[in-house]
């Protein structure tokens, strides 16, 4: 019973490691793609700079955040590749066309292209949201890789919420776009940056409501927030044990 109570807790304890270590990664995330580009470009503003030149130089924090991993990781990165070149490609367009909306409607584009990318994987072999489940529990690979081959339903739970997750970027993408091109310049980035985490929250508040009530939840934390019970015999046999 001693062993069992200590593997269970150790699990948890495994459990809470990764969580904590995912939001550390979603918080280092968010502050140098979202916060840090939002806060830049109105300190520019108010130095005065010019709407489109603020929009460049905001626009540089998400690259050099994306550079810094790849050369860090030693490894290419192609969604990171992906991000540079979006950015990259849409900078020099502004700068060409002289407009500060385009600029403003790239997240709303590279959203929208990251959406069918994720809508796209539904029919390979792993959906998106199955292999971001992966990269955040490198832990649990083989124990994920065991129910993704056995059990259908975890399968088709994975499957969903790629849907899920495809079709809310879409969403907020189409709503990037129109912001960009009818509010005035100087709101669409404060807005842009709510919406982040509106959509966030949203998809998030949806994706724990779908893995709980179906029970992958369970499959995934199977010894979080339960305690094997003591009854009074073997209580007595761990007290004679340790004596």
């Amino acid at each position: 019973m001693a062993a069992l109570r200590d593997d269970t807790e150790l699990a948890q304890d495994s459990n809470r490691n990764e969580q904590a270590a995912a939001r550390r990664q979603f918080a280092v995330t968010m502050l140098c793609d979202v916060v840090l580009p939002v806060g830049l470009y109105y300190v520019l503003r108010s130095a005065g700079c010019g709407e489109l030149l603020s929009l460049l130089i905001s626009a540089a924090a998400p690259a050099l955040n994306t550079a810094y991993h790849i050369v860090t990781r030693r490894k290419v990165d192609t969604v990171g590749v992906f991000v540079i070149a979006i950015l990259v490609l849409v900078g020099l367009g502004s700068f060409i066309s002289g407009s500060p909306r385009l600029t403003l409607a790239r997240g709303g584009w590279f959203t929208g292209l990251i959406a069918l990318w994720i809508l796209g994987s539904v029919f390979t072999s792993r959906p998106f949201t199955y292999r971001a489940l992966k990269a955040l529990l490198p832990g649990k690979s083989e124990m994920l890789e065991g129910l993704w081959a056995s059990d259908p339903h975890f399968r088709r739970i994975w499957r969903s919420l790629t849907v899920l997750w495809g079709v809310g970027l879409l969403v907020d993408a189409a709503l990037r776009v129109i912001m960009a091109y009818t509010l005035p310049v100087d709101t669409v980035p404060a807005l842009d940056g709510v919406l982040y985490f509106v959509t966030y929250f949203v998809l998030q508040v949806i994706t724990h409501i779908v893995l709980h009530k179906s029970g992958v939840f369970r499959q995934l934390f199977p010894g979080r927030g339960r305690r094997p019970a003591r009854s009074t015999a073997s209580a007595s046999a761990d007290d004679r044990g340790a004596g």
